[in-house]
């Protein structure tokens, strides 16, 4: 294949793809000169080529020459695409281009040690923030973050009676029911890995139903004295989203360590928070199978959202609890030794398990087959600011019944049309993580505000269609808007009523509500804590 006027069109296009791949890679600090030569036989042993487009043209020259690529997905295609045509590909399909998009992106880099290396060099060079950084954007360079995906995905910004929410609809993760998630827990590991946050992904091939991830690395960390690491999050639903996982897959616990651990944490990455899901389901995450935590680099509506009432500790004068004007029941702590904060939180949350309040539907525990059953835990969120150290603990509880089989404290079901899904740690500090079926289905309401009858006659009349879950808030939309709406003005007005309607899911999943009732009955479990008001 050594003349180029005897190779196909699609074979040169794919030959001149390894080479500008090679030169993103380069370019982006995947790899260094000597590997240029290396990287680029890698590439052509894995889509069956025996020499480059050019193979008198020196590698290091060829990269040398020209501007690199910014991102490398062009050229991922089109190798994606001559595989297909050649057999590599099982079908052209996401998954299996998915796949191998890591695997190719995989040839590309350095081991982890050598990346661990690189990232613990940075940090004794130039600190944690030049670490952090160096290795978040290793993360997009390698297309392990999937920025193309990523910007598609919907995001604005929503005033609300706590402040400024921000509602995101996601377009590159499936929505899950908390049935499938709680039903998660109880079924059989898979053999290998685990789970999707097993260490042992680091450069796993993926199958049909696990991702590829040759392109992941992680960072060791000690936490608490135990072995943890650290990575990033291939959606990042905010900035510098990190991923900080257990070395072993051992399940969801909240305890007293947890709280060391994100204090330790912050301690060592002080420009990130960290926070925990709950560990029961509904009211917890999508995996609580594998201990995690989720962090980064992002200011959330729950910081800036005021302050509602301030209380001082009876006996510790360094500690102070605030309640906070947010739709879910959140109690702040802050202090500036780490040490009386972990004692606080712990004594409160600890509190918070067996406390009960029949009076505003609050019960810690339930007897079930004979057995009780806990149904109260916090989703905890730590942070350095202003020189102290400060926990959010929000007040969850699980327990469900006949009117909210899915939860009395969880989006009830006439707001499952936008979301059904466990209220998880992302979305109690009030970021919306809205289902990607959302876009299109919104983008067909608005045409029905423009004027679009014949497609609301259609929803009415055909029980199956599939916007019929979203019928009587149409119906609503069409009453209070009309249907003579241009599409900006349509458009606007959807968002300004899914943005009120995600304050109202979390004020669902708040344990205390927002009325005179529950505010009295927040500031008895409060002040039953050694805490007395002081403004």
């Amino acid at each position: 294949m050594s003349n180029p006027v005897e190779r196909t069109a699609e074979q040169n296009s794919a030959l001149l793809a390894i080479d500008e791949l090679i030169k993103f890679a380069f370019d982006k600090g995947l790899i260094k000169g000597a590997d240029i030569d290396y990287g680029r036989n890698l590439l052509l042993k894995q889509f069956h080529f025996d020499e480059p487009y050019n193979p008198d043209v020196p590698a290091i020259h060829m990269v040398a020459q020209g501007q690199a690529a910014a991102e490398p997905q062009v050229m991922l295609d089109t190798l994606i695409d001559y595989a297909h045509s050649i057999g590599l590909l099982v079908e052209n399909t996401d998954t299996y281009r998915d796949l191998m998009d890591a695997e190719i992106m995989g040839l590309l880099m350095a081991r982890p040690s050598e990346v661990t290396g690189d990232f613990f060099d940075t940090l004794d060079r130039e600190g944690i923030e030049s670490a952090t950084s160096e290795f978040y954007q290793l993360s997009i360079n390698s297309n392990y973050i999937r920025m193309d995906r990523v910007s598609k995905n919907v995001y604005w910004k929503q005033p609300s009676a706590y402040g400024e929410m921000e509602i995101t609809i996601n377009l590159s993760k499936p929505e899950k029911s908390s049935a499938e998630i709680a039903l998660a827990k109880l079924m059989p590991p898979p053999s290998y890995p685990k789970c999707q946050l097993c260490r042992e992904n680091v450069g796993y091939a993926g199958r049909i139903n696990h991702p590829a991830r040759q392109n992941l690395r992680v960072i060791p960390l000690q936490l608490n004295g135990e072995s943890w690491l650290f990575q990033y999050s291939p959606y990042v639903y905010y900035n510098e989203h990190c991923i900080v996982f257990h070395h072993d897959h051992v399940p969801m616990k909240l305890t007293k360590d947890t709280f060391r651990r994100l204090l330790d944490f912050v301690d060592e990455f002080p420009h990130y928070f960290l926070g925990s899901n709950a560990d029961l389901p509904i009211v917890g995450g999508s995996i609580l199978t594998h201990d995690h935590f989720q962090g980064g680099r992002h200011t959330f509506p729950i910081e800036r959202a005021t302050v509602e009432e301030v209380y001082g500790h009876n006996v510790h004068d360094d500690i102070t609890l605030e309640l906070v004007n947010w739709p879910m029941s959140v109690v702040r702590l802050r202090a500036n030794n780490s040490s009386l904060l972990l004692n606080s939180a712990n004594e409160i949350y600890e509190a918070w398990k067996s406390y009960s309040d029949a009076e505003v539907d609050i019960l810690a525990s339930t007897i079930q087959n004979g057995e009780p059953v806990r149904h109260n835990t916090v989703t905890p969120i730590v942070r350095r600011r202003d020189g102290q150290y400060e926990i959010d603990l929000v007040l969850r509880n699980n327990r469900t019944n006949e009117q909210y089989p899915d939860g009395i404290f969880h989006p009830h079901p006439e707001m499952h049309h936008l979301k059904r899904e466990n209220i998880g740690l992302i979305e109690v500090m009030g970021l919306a993580i809205l289902p990607g079926r959302l876009k299109e289905e919104l983008d067909q309401i608005a045409s029905i505000l423009t004027g679009d009858i014949a497609l609301l006659d259609m929803i009415r009349q055909q029980p199956n269609h599939p916007l019929a879950i979203h019928l009587l808030w149409i119906e609503h939309l069409v009453e209070a808007y009309g249907n003579d709406l241009d599409h900006d003005q349509a458009t606007l007005t959807i968002q300004n009523e899914v943005g009120t309607k995600f304050a109202e899911i979390l004020e669902h999943a708040g344990v205390y509500k927002r009325n005179d009732q529950g505010r009295k009955a927040f500031r008895r479990f409060v002040t039953r804590m050694n805490y007395h008001l002081k403004s």
